[in-house]
């Protein structure tokens, strides 16, 4: 894969433009894990700052004009209920070597957080989450296309143990959202994103095979650089 390349006139060096990777999948399939395997064993390999990850789930829309009990009944699985526009921007910047101020999603409450944390330029960015593939403006301007393919049983067993363990929820309350919206919202805008990948993963976090491989690719992009 080749990098574009453009000269910055003020400092007259060139700018090699980061790559961006994409990986989408189900809620639950292991994007997250797979994620962070391949930026774990960058780190290590090339030290800090190489490869970062910017997560879909941070550019949930702010709900403040809603109670509650309205935010509870959002559905979090349909497009609309990401600020894919700011994630578009944020993309744009990064790819022009400046840094973005990421906002913070509090689970508990359903709703943006006050905190914005600063994400500041590097070689190598993984774009994760569930409906990235589904946005054209966002998905073109990433360079490689993951999807993991997970079964949904599989998929639903990992979201109970994250958000009953990690996010506070109840057993009931996972399972209404999963079968009133995740599971449809899969079929209608995640699953047809897959004919957009330029790679499938089975097994996700779990296919260790494939992991490799994709560090092995990623740690190929740092070394020219």
């Amino acid at each position: 894969m080749v990098m574009s390349k453009f000269k910055l006139d003020k400092e007259k060096k060139v700018f090699q433009k980061p790559i961006f990777i994409g990986i989408a999948g189900a809620s639950g399939s292991g994007k997250s894990l797979l994620a962070s395997q391949i930026c774990d064993s960058s780190d290590q390999e090339f030290g800090g700052e190489q490869i970062k990850i910017i997560n879909e789930d941070c550019y949930y829309r702010s709900r403040d004009g809603l109670t509650f009990a309205e935010r509870e009944v959002v559905n979090y699985d349909h497009p609309d209920a990401l600020e894919h526009e700011l994630l578009v921007q944020h993309v744009t910047e990064l790819a022009l070597g400046n840094s973005v101020g990421v906002p913070q999603y509090d689970y508990s409450q359903h709703n943006r957080s006050p905190t914005v944390t600063r994400l500041s330029p590097a070689k190598v960015f993984i774009v994760e989450g569930i409906l990235i593939f589904h946005q054209p403006d966002l998905r073109n301007l990433l360079n490689l296309k993951i999807f993991v393919d997970v079964d949904l049983d599989v998929c639903l067993s990992r979201r109970l143990v994250r958000d009953i363990n990690e996010r506070g929820r109840t057993l009931e309350s996972v399972l209404q959202q999963y079968h009133e919206t995740v599971r449809p919202m899969f079929h209608q805008f995640v699953y047809p994103g897959k004919t957009h990948a330029d790679l499938v993963v089975p097994g996700g976090g779990k296919n260790a095979a494939a992991a490799l491989v994709l560090r092995n690719y990623i740690h190929s992009i740092l070394e020219e650089n």
